[in-house]
């Protein structure tokens, strides 16, 4: 029995969790320095427009079309791989060049398109006046993303998770110290975003270096390889991006709902990240090789372990942080972020939407984990499917919420947006798990329902005990910071105990969650 595929996934979610811990420090600060508001909701809209990008690289297209060709190319030789990555590298910067050249140059339309809600010509013009600057960031970060798939086919997975730390202490760095000395202080944060672009891509070079790996970007070299990966990457761009375009269209509408939607939606879908990134992305990262590797050896058995294996950890992780995040929505951003600028008001509003997107959570996990069964494969085209689908199931869910609603400017009617992505995450990941079924590259286990019981009525057993010790929100808000960190911390050390107590009675160990070596 083998621990690398658990250490594997404990060193990015480890590392991960470094990265988030300062993320959520910064979404503080901005929150508590900015409030939410007409200005926090333009920076947002600029910043999510090259962030979109950065997912479609970083977790999504680019990554699941890569890895599997690349890895193919390393099975062949050092002198194949060599040459793939720096053809790959040179044309990704040719055509990022370009993208950002337009996008610079289009921001005033971009803004209309993605908040087409903005009827403030102030709001409208700072959000454009900053993506300007925020654009950028696409062609820096995609090409850290490149570097980052590189370091992960070499094994080398904490450097790429640690990468995101530098764009959140940039931000931080931006609102406390640059934002006093701009003529408009929430400008500041664009500029935090362009130096983080520049700061995550030469971070990598040296271990880039280091593995012998650094690209030299060229025209030619690889021209079959090159035409694989974008034959694969183009349909994945939209398929394996599903809850991100069903975010972005959620900022399309909430820019017609009551100011500050787009900033509660922002902050409720962070929270969420936390535990998708330590443990479905992370989960992701690690198998995405060993499937490649196992498809293109033909090993099917192996193919199928790998699978489960995934499942399991993410039934594990996925229920209790789904309950856990329902019942101490309040609590959380009461403590982390109700000060100064962010309000009782904005914590309510939040709450809502963050209990909508957690709902969403184990689907989330599922998709990030069931889509590398069919990357791994060089299936791009089903996901694509799948994804159309999902889209317009998503389209019709957020109109039918809005539609329903005396008035769009109804306080907490962003809510339903998110609970409109979390329904369609459901859907998406469904249809993924009954088409690898199909497919046979994934078959049912016995000890995967068994798990699935033990880990839901101990899940039960944490939300219910929780829930009853949670003290009210006008209970929370009284409390100075010390007390909410105090209490928070309480019910988290509680919550945790009685989940993982449970599930040793029904005796569950660490060495079932090792996957066998091939």
């Amino acid at each position: 029995m083998s621990k690398k595929p658990v250490k594997s996934t404990l060193v990015v979610g480890g590392a991960t969790l470094v990265s988030r811990i300062f993320g959520y420090a910064r979404d503080a600060i901005i929150f508590i320095v900015f409030g939410a508001n007409a200005g926090t909701d333009a920076f947002f809209v600029a910043f999510r427009i090259p962030n979109f990008l950065r997912r479609l690289f970083a977790e999504g297209a680019f990554s699941q079309a890569f890895v599997p060709v690349m890895t193919a190319h390393l099975h062949n030789s050092e002198n194949d791989f060599k040459r793939l990555i720096d053809h790959v590298t040179g044309l990704l910067s040719i055509i990022l060049l370009i993208i950002t050249a337009l996008g610079i140059l289009c921001s005033p339309w971009l803004i209309h398109i993605f908040a087409p809600g903005f009827d403030d010509p102030a709001q409208e013009l700072l959000a454009s006046d900053m993506l300007k600057i925020t654009f950028p960031y696409a062609l820096f970060i995609s090409l850290t993303a490149l570097s980052g798939s590189i370091l992960n086919i070499r094994q080398k997975f904490a450097v790429p998770a640690l990468t995101p730390v530098l764009l959140n202490l940039s931000l931080i760095g931006a609102a406390v110290w640059l934002s006093p000395q701009m003529e408009n202080p929430v400008t500041a944060l664009a500029w935090g975003v362009f130096i983080a672009g520049v700061a995550q891509l030469l971070f990598q070079i040296p271990f880039l270096i280091k593995a012998h790996s650094l690209p030299l970007p060229k025209l030619s070299g690889a021209k079959q390889g090159v035409d694989r990966i974008l034959n694969l990457m183009l349909p994945a761009i939209f398929g394996s991006s599903i809850v991100q375009i069903n975010l972005l269209i959620n900022t399309i509408i909430a820019s017609y709902l009551l100011a500050g939607s787009i900033s509660w939606l922002y902050i409720s879908d962070r929270f969420v990240e936390l535990p998708l990134a330590l443990f479905g992305i992370a989960t992701a990262t690690v198998i995405l090789p060993m499937l490649s590797k196992q498809h293109v050896s033909n090993q099917y058995q192996a193919f199928d372990q790998t699978m489960q294996w995934a499942l399991k950890i993410s039934l594990l992780i996925s229920i209790p942080a789904m309950l856990g995040l329902v019942v101490l929505s309040g609590p959380i951003l009461s403590t982390l972020v109700q000060y100064r600028e962010f309000n009782v008001f904005d914590t309510q509003m939040a709450t809502l939407s963050l209990m909508a997107y957690s709902l969403g959570l184990p689907a989330f996990i599922f998709i990030k984990v069931l889509a590398p069964g069919f990357y791994s494969r060089q299936d791009t085209k089903t996901p694509v499917k799948i994804g159309a689908f999902v889209i317009i199931i998503n389209i019709a869910l957020n109109l039918l919420f809005i539609w329903l609603l005396p008035d769009i400017k109804t306080p907490g009617a962003h809510a339903g947006l998110a609970l409109a992505t979390s329904l369609s995450a459901y859907i998406n990941a469904s249809l993924l798990f009954i088409l690898l079924r199909r497919a046979n590259v994934l078959h049912a286990s016995s000890d995967r329902l068994s798990l699935g019981l033990k880990v839901f009525f101990s899940s039960i057993a944490m939300f219910l005990c929780l829930w009853w010790i949670n003290p009210g929100p006008e209970v929370w808000s009284n409390w100075n910071g010390i007390t909410r960190f105090a209490s928070l911390s309480g019910l988290v050390i509680v919550g945790i105990s009685i989940y993982v107590g449970l599930l040793l009675i029904f005796g569950l160990r660490p060495n079932h969650f090792r996957l066998q070596s091939h």
